[in-house]
């Protein structure tokens, strides 16, 4: 997380999700969290419904939209998801 933060145009109003993994609740991820000012958001405890959203949203992104043999390099694949999270 943090070489992807420190890099430029870092965004505003970052929410980041997960479940109650210990090495997610843990006091020193929090803190990188709350350092670059990323809201936390976890589910709730024995729910598995909480995430179901966002498992499909990663389904259909690794299944459905990319090309059948991947993608040729970095820049393309980062248009070709953008375009594909961008029309969801």
């Amino acid at each position: 997380m943090t070489v992807a933060y420190e890099q430029p145009g870092q965004p505003q109003g970052v929410m980041f999700h997960s479940d109650q993994g210990s090495h997610y609740s843990s006091r020193r991820y929090q803190q990188l969290l709350w350092r670059y000012r990323i809201n936390p958001s976890m589910s709730r405890r024995g729910n598995c419904w909480d995430n179901a959203p966002m498992e499909r949203l990663f389904r259909r992104l690794k299944s459905e939209w990319g090309p059948e043999h991947g993608y040729k390099n970095v820049v393309d694949a980062r248009g070709g998801i953008s375009e594909d999270l961008m029309g969801y």
